[in-house]
């Protein structure tokens, strides 16, 4: 859906006495010499259509200024822009207005309410400047405002409302204009903690209907690990990492990102998917008790997943249940089956398992949404991947 390369910002200079001085080896300090000042330099990165891609880093480092380039609110000095295939560093200004209008809305951290109309006419007021009808747009707008939770608060106006509602209808705004992306400036960096992280599962429930492309700047890591797919890590102007919060968390880039996520509740963001590992063993539902024992004593196990022909967990047996069944004569797995064990999607995050880790004569299972096997994550790997020293990915 979005796809920029190289894209670049001088500020202070223009264009035509810019581009010569990106070309010198040293064009930071070239820049700077000329008395300008290069905000971002050579940014490239690509976005999914119905992706939240995050872009993140300390104040200076460039990231709200590549949002603003992405529908030309600030003008790139260098760099191509393509958005659903569109050359969007080549429109002319006429051309750029259909694609502000209708494929793309921003929300900004401060609301940009208007304080003089109503939250229903503040909703509609993208569909106003598209000429919509007074009744169309109206309608769209009590739509969107009911999709966050205000359809109570139309007639009201700004003033009357919190810092949270407010972002509420600068996000019913975006919505009831139908945008395929949203361009998100730190939209919920002035609100209280936990207004923001209802914002936050707000902003996710719409996602998981609407599947529209974001792009959502943040200074915060937590915010970042919770709501993006992918994150973009800038400092400086520059791209520092661009991968899975996951991935962020275990492999940063370089000291930089290892100090940026030193205090992340790793819990929180690595998912039984990071701590996956292959069974040392498992059994099929065919065998006998007495196979499944001698493996698990090749192995030192007291417990064993029992397989069907899908790999479907048919249930554990256990070392003293198939000593039993040994005992008593029994030649099918059966009668040794019991359901001591608990199993979670890939995705869980480890905070919502770790404690189960350990409880059971097997570790946790890892499965599909058809309950399939897919690994296990053990409480061995669950306790190292938390307590994992930073690693630092070296090219």
């Amino acid at each position: 859906m979005i796809e920029a390369k190289n894209l670049t910002k001088v500020y202070g200079l223009r264009q035509d006495r810019a581009l010569p001085l990106l070309r010198q080896a040293e064009r930071q300090s070239a820049v700077r010499t000329a008395g300008g000042f290069l905000a971002v330099d050579q940014v490239s990165f690509s976005v999914s259509p119905g992706e939240i891609f995050v872009i993140m880093g300390l104040s200076g480092s460039g990231k709200s200024t590549v949002l603003r380039m992405l529908n030309r609110l600030v003008e790139p000095t260098e760099g191509s822009l393509r958005i659903d295939g569109a050359d969007v560093s080549a429109m002319r200004q006429d051309e750029l207005r259909p694609l502000r209008n209708r494929k793309i809305n921003m929300v900004f951290q401060h609301f940009a309410l208007l304080p003089h109309r109503s939250i229903r006419e503040n909703a509609a007021y993208g569909l106003k400047i598209r000429q919509v009808p007074v009744r169309e747009r109206l309608e769209r707008a009590d739509w969107a405002l009911q999709r966050v939770g205000l359809e109570q608060w139309g007639d009201s106006y700004p003033h009357e409302l919190s810092g949270g509602m407010k972002q509420r209808v600068g996000l019913a705004r975006a919505l009831a204009t139908d945008a395929e992306i949203l361009l998100m400036d730190e939209p919920f960096s002035a609100l209280d903690p936990l207004i923001r992280r209802d914002m936050q599962e707000l902003l996710l429930q719409l996602q998981a209907a609407d599947q529209r492309t974001i792009v959502f700047v943040t200074h915060d890591l937590n915010e970042a690990m919770r709501i993006g797919d992918r994150i973009m890590v800038m400092r400086d102007g520059q791209v520092v990492q661009c991968a899975t919060g996951t991935e962020i968390i275990s492999e940063p880039a370089d000291e930089y990102v290892s100090e940026f996520i030193a205090d992340v509740d790793r819990s929180r963001v690595l998912t039984a998917a990071s701590v996956l590992r292959a069974p040392l063993v498992t059994a099929r539902w065919d065998e006998s008790p007495g196979e499944v024992l001698q493996r698990l004593e090749n192995v030192e196990m007291n417990g064993i997943f029992v397989l069907d022909e899908t790999n479907r967990i048919l249930g554990v047996a256990t070392d003293e249940a198939l000593a039993r069944a040994l005992r008593e004569g029994e030649t099918a797995l059966d009668s040794c089956l019991a359901g001591d064990y608990h199993a979670v999607s890939p995705d869980l995050p480890i905070v919502e398992f770790c404690d189960l880790a350990g409880r059971h004569p097997v570790p946790v299972a890892v499965v599909d949404d058809d309950k399939r096997l897919l690994g296990v994550a053990p409480r061995a790997a669950i306790l190292g991947a938390l307590a994992a020293p930073k690693k630092v990915r070296h090219a």
